[in-house]
């Protein structure tokens, strides 16, 4: 069955469920959901009602990663402050009946672009989504996070100094043989550090546009999905991680934008992007912003690495996409190496 790699016991699961969120009813099947490389996730249906379970993967993970205890706290804070998140029912402990950590959230119906580029609405349907998409960023990084306690949700500090030291140990544990290229990136970024100008806000980590469940019958932003990166931080490094979809070419296992003609189809540019969630928020267009895209390269191509590491040890949660991520990772480093050499040169 789908679960089979956690061995699990359909009726214990389903009691044990049961006695812990009201109305559960009785669990009949669980089907895993496609995609994703990080923390398994599956439909429970139920006789009534269906709900969906979000859990670590099995094997010896990174400390800092695959954090479902951090996704559920940060969802609930989150309900009722304008920002839409599925609700949340259950987190379990590591002792459960998967043997990892999980937490139940409700199952939203609606749909997932995982194409940027929308080819199946029309272009005004395009800058709504986006405007949609710029607007419920604001309104997240908007949130005080003291007033929904989360003031402890991040260390304090510069944001990218500490964010490049995690990422640079995480990319150098999975590295397979040493790269020149991602190498000059870490060095360029610890050259290049951005000055800590005291913006602080909940940030989600991985915003792009299939993280996000649109209504069936419009254009309306219903929920935000994978918070497994949120933290405290820099509002830029989401609109920057966002913005590599603008850059990054189609067909590169990435979904990019970077080779359509964007203003045919109705689509912002990355600039005007830019400043529509920048009039959102109140504030003026970041400098830096050069400094913001290539720590955002290097954070995925650290990402990525990692999954691919996973999956040659035999620890991947989707293992047939590891391939295409494989042939991303050049493609970025030289994306990146070429932000980075405008702003060197």
């Amino acid at each position: 069955m789908a679960g089979a790699q956690y061995n699990i016991d359909i009726g214990n699961l389903s009691a044990y469920l049961a006695r812990n969120i009201p109305g559960f009813g009785t669990l009949r099947a669980m089907e895993k959901f496609g995609g994703g490389q990080s923390n398994p996730t599956y439909r429970l249906i139920c006789d009534d009602a269906q709900f969906v379970l979000r859990a670590k993967p099995t094997g010896d993970l990174v400390k800092s990663a695959h954090q479902v205890d951090r996704e559920y706290r940060v969802m609930a804070a989150l309900a009722g402050t304008g920002v839409p998140v599925a609700r949340v029912f259950h987190l379990s402990d590591d002792d459960s009946p998967l043997g990892v950590m999980f937490f139940v959230m409700e199952l939203v119906a609606g749909r997932i672009f995982w194409d940027p580029a929308l080819p199946d609405l029309t272009s005004g349907e395009r800058g709504q989504v986006y405007g949609q998409i710029a607007t419920v960023l604001a309104a997240l990084h908007d949130v005080d996070p003291i007033a929904v306690g989360l003031g402890d949700f991040g260390a304090p500090g510069n944001y990218f100094e500490r964010q490049l030291s995690r990422w640079s140990r995480q990319y150098l544990g999975a590295e397979a043989r040493p790269d020149n290229d991602i190498r000059w990136i870490i060095d360029w970024l610890s050259e290049h550090q951005v000055e800590d100008d005291g913006q602080r806000s909940i940030v989600h980590g991985d915003y792009r546009i299939d993280n996000l469940i649109f209504a069936s019958d419009g254009t309306k932003l219903i929920a935000v999905l994978d918070w497994e990166l949120s933290t405290l931080g820099h509002p830029m490094a989401d609109v920057a991680y966002q913005a590599m979809q603008w850059r990054q070419p189609k067909g590169s296992q990435l979904r990019g934008m970077g080779d359509i003609d964007r203003q045919a189809l109705g689509i912002p540019t990355e600039a005007s992007y830019l400043a529509a969630y920048c009039a959102k928020r109140g504030i003026e267009p970041p400098a830096n912003w050069e400094f913001y895209l290539t720590f955002s390269y290097f954070r995925l191509i650290a990402i990525l690495s990692g999954v691919v590491r996973r999956a040659a040890d035999g620890n991947a949660s989707n293992p047939a996409g590891v391939e295409g991520f494989r042939r991303a990772i050049p493609i970025l480093t030289a994306q990146a190496r070429t932000i980075a050499g405008a702003v060197s040169g």
